[in-house]
């Protein structure tokens, strides 16, 4: 037997309600975090609209859309798109970004030079990002590459700066090479890097054949004109507005046995002979990286222009034995990728 008999906590009046008081304080917030809980899971999930404005296509670019999805967006849950194309008309652009500023997208994606302008134009309020653009300093795009100072951002594809590059490439492939044709679009937003071309030809000692355009039914004329002034090979400046008809570039390019050196890797996937430029799916990456900012309240004007960081060389072997050429050991030995 206790000597000392035991003494439950509700014995004590004050602990007993101290305890009471204490178990009603739980209570409360185990409801205030459950009532939170299901405030937030009736509350819509913010749906966001991403206006697309391009040249070509029914959708934006698949490795844009998964880039997205990377971050956590979903499309018909958190985002939608509103994607609009010219067909390669550039006089429809105009009404298209129109169009798109009308549905109230939170952000328009803009390619090429065409279709930045003409967002431009329809809005000063709405974020503009800059998918493929030569040099939007010089086209009025934006004040700097690191401050832009308004409503647009994105990536500049630094075409100008590599032309020296991709001429040495074709000097490298073809050793005895003395004339290059250059076929530009003809528009303001070429002149750049037509005249960067011509400084990097001249320092290569190449004559450099300039052929202008102002669409795809001039391409048979252009492919005439560089055979008569016997060029040897073929260089492209990348115009958005040109992109729908590359395949006819190439089919030319092979009937006419001319070697052409490409912008991007898709056109050497579709059979060019090579292409070196900015890698297009971290192009893409880096568009869904800054319309991610965007959208999570970023401004335009504090996000810098991106410049691309890595290039890559793609050669199409096939198509080189097509056209009688052979790919020097030591440029296969750099290329990323070789189609076979």
């Amino acid at each position: 037997m206790n000597a000392f008999p035991s003494k439950s906590l509700s014995d004590n009046p004050k602990s007993a309600i101290q305890n009471r008081k204490w178990l009603g304080l739980s209570v409360i917030a185990f409801a205030l975090v459950v009532a939170g809980a299901v405030v937030a899971a009736q509350q819509p999930t913010k749906m966001s609209r991403i206006g697309y404005l391009a040249s070509a296509g029914s959708a934006p670019p698949e490795p844009f859309r998964q880039a997205l999805r990377d971050l956590g967006y979903i499309e018909g849950k958190n985002i939608t798109f509103e994607f609009r194309a010219s067909g390669g008309k550039p006089e429809r652009s105009a009404n298209l970004a129109i169009e798109l500023v009308r549905l109230k997208v939170d952000v328009i994606v803009a390619e090429g030079a065409g279709a930045i302008r003409a967002a431009k134009n329809a809005t000063s309020t709405i974020p503009i990002m800059m998918s493929e653009v030569n040099d939007p300093i010089a086209l009025g795009f934006v004040a700097s590459l690191a401050h832009p100072g308004s409503n647009i951002t994105g990536i500049s594809n630094l075409s100008p700066e590599l032309s020296g590059k991709r001429l040495e490439l074709l000097k490298d492939i073809l050793p005895k090479l003395s004339r290059v044709a250059l076929l530009a679009y003809r528009g303001v937003a070429m002149r750049t890097s037509v005249e960067e071309t011509q400084l990097a030809a001249q320092s290569l000692h190449l004559q450099l054949q300039l052929l202008e355009v102002d669409g795809p039914g001039e391409f048979e004329s252009v492919f005439e004109a560089a055979k008569k002034q016997r060029a040897q090979a073929l260089m492209q400046v990348q115009a958005a507005v040109l992109s729908p008809h590359q395949q006819r570039i190439i089919e030319l390019a092979a009937k006419n046995r001319l070697p052409v050196l490409y912008n991007n890797r898709v056109d050497v996937e579709g059979g060019g002979l090579m292409s070196y430029g900015f890698n297009i799916v971290e192009r893409q990456k880096r568009v869904a990286a800054l319309v991610d900012k965007i959208l999570k309240g970023a401004k335009p004007a504090d996000l810098p222009v991106e410049q691309p960081a890595k290039f890559e060389l793609v050669i199409n072997l096939k198509t080189a034995k097509q056209i009688g050429l052979t790919i020097p050991p030591n440029v296969l030995a750099r290329a990323d990728l070789i189609v076979r």
